[in-house]
């Protein structure tokens, strides 16, 4: 079997191809190779390779600060490479494919625990829509596609919150874990007694190794038949800021007290999937937060270089 992953070099895309099984063919363009926003590249890319299945895991992504600063960007990126891909496959005849979308493009005020049926049933969150517009666009074409035409199956994995292996720690493109990870090994070396929390730490937040993302991708691919059209993957357990800083210092062996900035906003107060969709397909997570974090401690130190 070929698979074709795109974004192979992002975090999930990175995770999927280490976490590959034997006798699996692995085709991973990186961004200059083969640019996503062209169709005519994409088409002939797919034609030359001619893969058995896609797993779409590109994407313009960052922060808070940057999906408001470019709202059009974040929509019109992920947009053009998500329906160049679905399109250029059909038009190629590569029948399967593994869409990754995110949690947050649920709705903004959808009540917990967020359910898959939920998706276009009320406004999304403001700091973020265009990115959610895109994801949604690209799911419902994966979903129009795979119902109207015989033989096709392009599906949606949703995982929550990512963290891991091959994460980001950059000043300007780091998410919460990987800057906390950060902000406690640089109080550990500079013998710092206290760490600064942003916000109250009351805000809750669910995480998900991105090693067992890629293992749920991998066996989606083995059980695709049974997958459900769109699927939660998430360990529905959540955890508060706090929490999350006490379990970070603890893997890391930071021994020191934590003040709250409440300067900085709390943001959404909770944020948690539902996973019952997973579980019946026949998967759950496998690692321990403070297991993964300890592997993403590992890369950071070991093998994270800054871009």
């Amino acid at each position: 079997m070929k698979v074709y992953v795109s974004g192979g070099r992002g975090m999930v895309g990175a995770n999927v191809v280490e976490s590959k099984p034997q006798g699996v063919e692995i085709v991973v363009p990186s961004s200059s190779e083969l640019n996503l926003l062209n169709y005519e590249d994409v088409l002939e890319f797919l034609k030359k390779e001619r893969p058995d299945f896609i797993v779409h895991s590109a994407g313009f992504v960052g922060g808070i600060q940057a999906n408001m600063a470019d709202l059009y960007g974040f929509l019109m990126n992920n947009v053009m490479m998500g329906l160049n891909l679905v399109r250029a496959a059909k038009e190629v005849g590569v029948k399967k494919m593994i869409n990754l979308s995110s949690s947050c493009v649920y709705p903004k005020d959808a009540p917990n625990p967020l359910k898959e049926e939920m998706f276009l049933t009320g406004a999304m969150e403001p700091t973020n829509e265009g990115y959610a517009i895109a994801k949604n666009v690209v799911m419902k074409a994966c979903q129009y596609l795979s119902n109207q035409v015989n033989g096709y199956s392009y599906k949606t994995i949703v995982p929550v919150n990512l963290y891991g292996r091959y994460d980001k720690y950059g000043e300007h493109n780091s998410h919460m874990i990987p800057a906390v990870i950060k902000k406690i090994d640089k109080a550990v070396r500079n013998g710092d007694k206290t760490v600064e929390v942003w916000g109250t730490g009351k805000a809750r937040r669910e995480f998900l190794y991105a090693g067992d993302l890629a293992d749920f991708i991998w066996y989606s691919i083995d059980n695709f038949k049974d997958m459900p059209e769109v699927v939660n993957c998430s360990s529905s357990t959540d955890y508060t800021i706090d929490e999350f800083y006490k379990m970070i210092s603890k893997v890391l062996g930071y021994e020191g007290e934590f003040t709250h900035n409440t300067k900085y906003p709390d943001g959404i107060a909770k944020k948690l999937t539902d996973n019952t969709k997973m579980k019946e397909f026949g998967w759950e997570p496998k690692t321990p937060f403070e297991q993964g974090v300890k592997e993403a401690y590992n890369y950071y130190k070991n093998e994270w270089k800054e871009n």
